[in-house]
């Protein structure tokens, strides 16, 4: 009688920690679509292992959305091939889980140079090549507030007089307020990009590192729960 009171107890437990996962599972999606947008609209990524970390958090966060009703209809109907299903697929997702992290962890640290690349690249292409391009460069220096990859000085190239930049790296920006301003700094900003980026790229990429990590404890502990249930189960005592 005791251990029926104690499985019934982990029947309820695994449907609640279930719950959970279905949380953990928007969560990492809502997370991976919030890095992946600041990676687009910031810089265009050459380095795609890099890029792809946000996009296997959002693809792990729909895997767990879905693999959770396995695990509800598995605990509420004590079916024990749902729960050894819902089982190996939870183990699978932490594996890819932690190896999203370790991704994410190396992408990390290379981010000073992906973004010193990027950024010289757009400034280099910003008169020759697509809008797309142009704009997100121009959406970079207003919201960061800062010009070029080091400094205003980056844009040397950016007219013949040599000593204009674009209208986004300006204070206050106004049609052609650029113009032969470069190292006018009441004027236009002086701080380069690239530390700007970096920062604001580093803080989503520990975002997703730590959710990934603290939501894999989580379902470790849903993993424990399904095979005592499991055991349950399978030596025939009744959990209703």
């Amino acid at each position: 009688m005791a251990v029926e009171g104690g499985t019934k107890c982990i029947k309820y437990l695994l449907f609640f920690f279930n719950f959970l996962f279905w949380v953990c599972g928007l969560a990492l999606i809502v997370l991976g679509i919030l890095a992946q947008v600041a990676i687009n609209n910031t810089l265009v990524i050459q380095n795609a292992s890099g890029a792809a970390v946000p996009l296997v958090i959002i693809g792990v966060g729909v895997v767990i959305f879905f693999i959770a009703f396995f695990g509800c209809c598995g605990a509420w109907k004590e079916n024990y091939c749902m729960v050894t299903m819902f089982s190996v697929l939870l183990g699978l997702i932490i594996i890819v889980e932690l190896g999203a992290a370790i991704a994410g962890y190396i992408f990390r640290g290379k981010l000073n140079d992906m973004v010193d690349s990027s950024l010289r690249d757009m400034i280099s292409k910003y008169n020759s090549s697509s809008e797309d391009i142009r704009k997100a460069m121009d959406n970079i220096q207003k919201e960061l507030k800062c010009c070029g990859v080091n400094n205003s000085a980056d844009w040397g190239n950016f007219r013949p007089d040599g000593t204009s930049v674009p209208d986004s790296c300006c204070i206050n920006q106004t049609a052609g307020c650029g113009n032969a301003a470069m190292h006018d700094s009441s004027k236009v900003y002086q701080t380069g990009c690239l530390t700007e980026v970096e920062n604001m790229l580093r803080k989503n990429v520990q975002l997703v590192i730590v959710a990934a990590v603290v939501i894999a404890f989580f379902q470790v502990t849903g993993i424990i729960f399904a095979c005592m249930l499991m055991r349950g189960i399978r030596s025939g005592y009744e959990v209703m």
